[in-house]
């Protein structure tokens, strides 16, 4: 596959031709105005991982039991002795 027309397939969307010109002009302008980024000189910049002060934001994953189903099922409008009740959103 090549060319917008693919990618428009597989995205399944259509465009006008003229929704193509806006479209690949303005990616133009967004490619053009981050490659305007180069004419900073950045070599002192130090590289920036994460906005967050925090050291790990990663913890261990433990396995835990916090509520009885029963606990959790009282809380629905609508369930059977197992399971939650939901309209149906498939037809």
């Amino acid at each position: 596959m090549s060319g917008f027309a693919d990618y428009e397939a597989m995205a399944m969307l259509e465009f006008s031709r003229t929704e193509r010109d806006v479209i690949k002009a303005r990616f133009y302008e967004v490619v053009a105005g981050f490659s305007a980024l180069d004419a900073y000189d950045t070599s002192g910049v130090e590289l920036l991982v994460s906005v967050s002060d925090a050291q790990s934001v990663l913890r261990e994953d433990i396995s835990a039991v916090l509520f009885s189903r029963a606990e959790l099922l009282s809380n629905a409008p609508e369930h059977n002795d197992e399971y939650f009740q939901v309209p149906a959103t498939i037809d």
